[in-house]
């Protein structure tokens, strides 16, 4: 293992070295009898960046009651000495995975903050749910009991080959406890790769419980993805507490992820439409530039601008101006392809991309987006008679050969800036008509 590894002889001198440089992962030797741990938690609690580090607290003879207080008190792992290697090694790689996977989330979250947007919360609406997985069912109930009364979570059981159907239900699952039994190596492995591997499952906490000790088979799990594992014949309220921890991290996890997911659609959302925003849409624009290039199919680039939309606010006030502009859109919208791109690039003003569009085509869409703004009036809740609104829109139309030369991120703002050359002269006509910049060849 490659690992960059400080030492420390006191508590003291651990935290003097956390604050120079955050560690990965703690290890700890001693023992809740000795108060050791639970001063350690203590001070790491209180030390700015260190309450979420990782702790494997090394003990020779804990009971079960210390090594409750140590899980309690923020321990991830409590291993009897003296220690299999192999065993500590893959220890260290789980909880270093998760502690990292974590933290990326945690920074993106940040950065979402950052940019204003929500901050993440955990919600607790819905008990988290739990499946105990074993080839004994029969035997199962006195666990279910046990943890049904020691966490809010409802727990369920099932044989391995029910653990993931590949439903909906699939997706409620937080947990799958893991109860191994001698001879159940392989299918346990293929259940813990398949749990890893589909999309419903894969942030779904694992925990195994070793009826006998395999250091080789609980290192290989840890390694496979499990989140934790207990080797003996555990206590139960061990199993809960653990349990409880991982299903925390779980929610916690969950949250981060959602609301990165929101920032990520806020930041290239339009908030007033729902339509993508410039953002989204320039990069979008060099995207089907680059296929285009690849595929030589030509492809139409349209900005559509409303019409004397100034006077439209100034007369009706900026809620009706809001309402029109929503309107536009919906109508837009739906007068155009899946394929196509629909932004709104400015105030009032819509980018339109329609990728394997030749010029006819293009020609034909764009009148047709004009007539369907134009023609029929727009009903506002705040308005007595509906209102009458237009927009004008400038195209270009681009030929693969175009791009040979140029850069795609840089065409795409010269395909842009034709289009918008072309709206000016749709202005300039009149309004409410299409022009058009002559095609890139």
């Amino acid at each position: 293992s490659h690992y960059d590894v400080l030492q420390a002889e006191t508590i003291a001198d651990a935290v003097r070295a956390i604050r120079k440089s955050m560690p990965d992962l703690i290890l700890f030797s001693g023992t809740a009898t000795d108060g050791g741990p639970l001063r350690l938690m203590a001070r790491l609690q209180k030390t700015p960046g260190a309450g979420k580090v990782p702790v494997i607290a090394l003990s020779g003879c804990a009971s079960a009651a210390d090594r409750m207080r140590m899980l309690a008190a923020g321990v991830d792992d409590v291993m009897q000495k003296p220690v299999d290697d192999a065993l500590l090694v893959a220890r260290v790689r789980s909880l270093v995975r998760a502690y990292a996977s974590g933290s990326e989330w945690q920074l993106r979250d940040d950065t979402s903050r950052a940019l204003g947007f929500a901050e993440a919360t955990a919600t607790f609406g819905s008990a988290q749910r739990v499946k105990l997985v074993t080839h004994s069912i029969t035997g199962i109930g006195p666990w279910q009991s046990a943890l049904r009364g020691r966490t809010a979570a409802q727990v369920s059981a099932c044989l391995p080959a029910h653990a993931v159907s590949g439903s909906a239900d699939d997706d409620e699952t937080d947990a799958f406890v893991f109860l191994v039994e001698p001879g159940a190596d392989a299918e346990m492995l293929s259940l813990l790769a398949t749990i890893r591997s589909h999309a419903s499952t894969r942030h779904s906490a694992i925990m195994v419980i070793l009826s006998k000790v395999n250091t080789a088979l609980g290192a290989q799990m840890l390694d496979m993805g499990a989140n934790d594992l207990m080797c003996f014949g555990p206590d139960v309220s061990e199993v809960a507490q653990r349990l409880g921890t991982l299903l925390a991290r779980k929610r916690q996890d969950d949250a981060l992820r959602d609301t990165v997911r929101s920032g990520v659609e806020a930041a290239i959302s339009d908030p007033l439409t729902g339509l993508h925003n410039r953002r989204y849409a320039m990069p979008h624009l060099a995207r089907v530039a680059e296929r285009s290039l690849r595929a030589k199919k030509p492809f139409a680039v349209m900005v559509a601008d409303m019409d004397h939309f100034k006077l439209i606010n100034d007369t009706y006030g900026h809620a009706a101006g809001d309402a029109v502009l929503v309107e536009t859109a919906n109508r837009l919208r739906e007068n155009l392809r899946a394929v196509d791109l629909i932004a709104r690039i400015g105030g009032e003003e819509f980018m339109i991309v329609l990728p394997g569009t030749n010029l006819a085509s293009a020609k034909s869409a764009a009148t047709r987006l004009c007539r369907v703004i134009g023609k029929r009036p727009f009903d506002l809740p705040s308005l007595d008679t509906p209102l009458l609104a237009t927009v004008s829109i400038g195209m270009t139309v681009c030929d693969p050969v175009a791009l040979t030369s140029v850069k795609c991120a840089h065409s795409a703002e010269a395909l842009l800036q034709r289009a918008d050359k072309a709206l000016y002269g749709a202005k300039a006509k009149g309004r409410n008509r299409v022009a058009l910049n002559r095609p890139a060849a």
